[in-house]
């Protein structure tokens, strides 16, 4: 994809590994524990599995939203987090404080038709603390810790390279 040189700037997701690196220049700038899809890596709708490939980041929702902020559809719905907020909703796959929603670089791989990932909603987000277990457990998505999520987002923008592997 890119003549094999990497850009000098990107986000490099490992699913053997479960971290997230922010590089710049061949250095790791920040590492941070992720946890992707239950499901393992895979391309397809409906699939569950946590695309691989180049993506970049087609939004950033969320910036002036405070920590555990819950969102649905990526809309922020006014709620904070908390042990009480889950109890009264058990099966809600909990997207919180900020999104980084991913788009496929990469035609009939991670994009378009039954691959794509901007419509499957694939996303780098933050998720209940107590529910992070640094292993795969999420519907897809990239999940985070609140704090490392909000901090990423801090250092990244719209347009930024992401690759995801196995």
């Amino acid at each position: 994809m890119f003549d094999d040189t990497l850009p000098q700037r990107y986000i490099e997701i490992c699913i053997a590994t479960q971290t997230l690196d922010l590089i710049e220049n061949k250095l790791v700038l920040h590492s941070y524990p992720v946890s992707t899809a239950k499901n393992g890596a895979g391309q397809f709708m409906g699939s569950e599995c946590t695309p691989i490939g180049w993506h970049k980041i087609r939004a950033r929702i969320g910036e002036q939203r405070p920590i555990n902020s819950v969102f649905v559809g990526r809309r922020a719905t006014g709620e904070i987090h908390s042990a009480e907020l889950s109890q009264k909703h058990p099966d809600r796959d909990w997207i919180l404080s900020r999104i980084l929603w991913l788009g496929g670089l990469q035609p009939g791989f991670n994009r378009y038709g039954k691959v794509d990932s901007t419509w499957r909603y694939i996303y780098i987000h933050g998720c209940p603390d107590n529910l992070f277990h640094d292993k795969p457990e999420s519907h897809g998505c990239i999940r985070m810790r609140n704090t490392d999520v909000m901090d990423l987002f801090q250092q990244v923008n719209v347009g930024e390279l992401v690759f995801i592997h196995i």
